[in-house]
């Protein structure tokens, strides 16, 4: 969450780059809202923001039982001792100052994510035999490579990022085809039907009326 455009898609960028599915909000009650739905495993969040500051939105985050549990680090230029003392007491599992090289940042996103057990080894497959590899845009399966559509890409990106979870259509649309495109359930329906077809349809699981999620 940080309220400066470019910053958010430049973090973006880097973790997507990385394997990680990411969503960005713009200010503090955005993010709340967010968090609610999308259920991220690490929350990004920067001290000064509108609407509601980065204080105010890990206390409410920490005091809602849906998001209590989930990783929450400041990323932000406000270096002050008491800055630093007021984020870790509102509920902060770091803090990490601006400015912060790329690689930087995505080393300690993923030893904070080791901690909580969430990745445990760098890349490789899991025991679906399917690997993912972001910046080639390819899919592996069983050791043959599939060059997938981008839209079938991200959206396998998107259910494997999460073994078990169950991603609605409202998330699976905002993340795969962004806000301002518009399409239909169907658009989903034809994508994962093309993917059971490629990959093999044990993995991916519908759950009636809600979406869809990855489990082997």
């Amino acid at each position: 969450m940080d309220d400066e455009q470019d910053i958010l898609e430049l973090l973006k960028y880097n973790l997507e780059k990385e394997g990680f599915v990411c969503e960005k909000a713009e200010t503090g009650r955005q993010g709340v809202e967010k968090a609610l739905n999308f259920q991220p495993d690490l929350i990004l969040l920067d001290v000064m923001m509108p609407e509601m500051d980065g204080i105010e939105t890990c206390h409410q985050l920490r005091q809602n039982s849906k998001t209590k549990d989930i990783l929450i680090a400041f990323l932000t230029a406000r270096n002050e001792d008491y800055s630093q003392i007021a984020g870790f007491d509102s509920g902060a599992d770091d803090y990490i100052s601006k400015p912060v090289k790329p690689r930087v940042l995505v080393s300690r996103v993923k030893a904070l994510l080791r901690r909580k057990g969430v990745i445990k080894s760098e890349g490789g497959t899991d025991q679906s035999g399917i690997a993912i590899d972001r910046d080639r845009y390819i899919v592996t399966v069983e050791g043959e490579e599939l060059n997938l559509p981008k839209k079938e890409f991200e959206l396998l990106a998107l259910l494997m990022s999460k073994p078990g979870k169950v991603f609605n259509r409202d998330v699976i649309l905002n993340h795969v085809w962004g806000q301002d495109i518009v399409v239909g359930d169907r658009t989903i329906d034809v994508h994962i039907r093309k993917l059971r077809e490629k990959i093999g349809d044990s993995c991916i699981k519908t759950v009636k009326g809600v979406g869809y999620k990855f489990e082997c």
